[in-house]
């Protein structure tokens, strides 16, 4: 089982852009992606490597988790891109376009010849047909490997399917990916959000992708962090609940009570695990901060 992280607001940040780098030092969200993929230019690619390598080893981001996202197996960069990586030993490296388990066990290969630390984790993202077919797979297939990432707007590519509110075309996949997540004890990220001039329709996919199950949600831009960090966390009213849920549970049971309700409603071992859960939450938030 993961150790209980808040990974509610995970923020791209480009990774040849020396403002945006300095920039998230500050900002409050829990993890931090540093970009040499889709935000970087192919001659630009090199510099980037250098550049997030340098950023996670500098000690100037606080409490927040940094990872590095490499290019995909299919480029030039790849290979060298996992070796930086590697030796850079962020808590995570985030690795594009994962269609199997043999791709996650090729990744680890590269990385653990080149010397990763045992604390860094792999992060897949689930962005095509095939990833979504074989998320199982590719959930169990090593324990290095902890978070699983989705990449909805390369998902919708593959699939013709178009990214509209509420995200119809695309909510089977996602439900499926989740469900691979839980069934392997890992850590699932929902997707971006591209209309950053949008709060409402961002709030709303927030709301849906907790609802769902998700742990969090990949960012790309610093406004989208604090209601995204709200929509994720336990709320003041949801916690106090919890509270009383297992106040009384716990009282029903040194009272030898079969049967204990809380606000009308029977309470039975799922509503205590859940509110158990909350709490959890909230204090691995709080402690975050601090």
């Amino acid at each position: 089982m993961n150790e209980l992280r808040p990974r509610r607001s995970v923020l791209y940040m480009p990774g040849a852009n020396d403002k945006a780098l300095e920039k998230a030092k500050a900002l409050p969200c829990d993890s931090i992606i540093f970009d040499t993929e889709d935000s970087v230019a192919p001659d630009m690619k090199e510099v980037a490597r250098e550049k997030v390598a340098a950023a996670v080893t500098s000690g100037e981001y606080g409490n927040r988790e940094l990872t590095i996202r490499v290019n995909s197996a299919e480029t030039q960069w790849h290979a060298d891109d996992l070796r930086s990586a590697a030796a850079a030993g962020p808590a995570g490296i985030v690795v594009p376009k994962i269609n199997s388990a043999e791709e996650v066990a090729a990744v680890e290969w590269i990385i653990e010849a080149a010397g990763v630390p045992d604390h860094t984790r792999i992060w897949a993202m689930l962005e095509t047909p095939s990833a979504v077919e074989r998320a199982v797979e590719i959930a169990t297939s090593s324990e290095r490997l902890e978070v699983l990432v989705m990449g909805t707007n390369d998902l919708a590519k593959e699939l013709r399917a178009a990214l509209v509110p509420g995200r119809a075309p695309l909510l089977w996949g996602l439900g499926r990916c989740v469900n691979a997540a839980r069934f392997a004890g890992k850590v699932i990220l929902d997707g971006v959000y591209n209309d950053v001039k949008n709060p409402e329709g961002f709030a709303a996919e927030c709301a849906q992708g907790a609802d769902m199950g998700f742990d969090g949600k990949t960012l790309i831009h610093p406004t989208q962090v604090e209601p995204c960090n709200e929509a994720y966390s336990p709320s003041a009213e949801e916690i106090d609940y919890s509270r009383r849920v297992i106040e009384a549970f716990e009282q029903g049971l040194a009272d030898g009570v079969g049967v204990v309700t809380v606000d009308g409603r029977m309470i039975e071992n799922l509503h205590v695990d859940n509110a158990r859960r909350a709490i959890a939450v909230a204090d691995a938030i709080e402690a975050l901060s601090d």
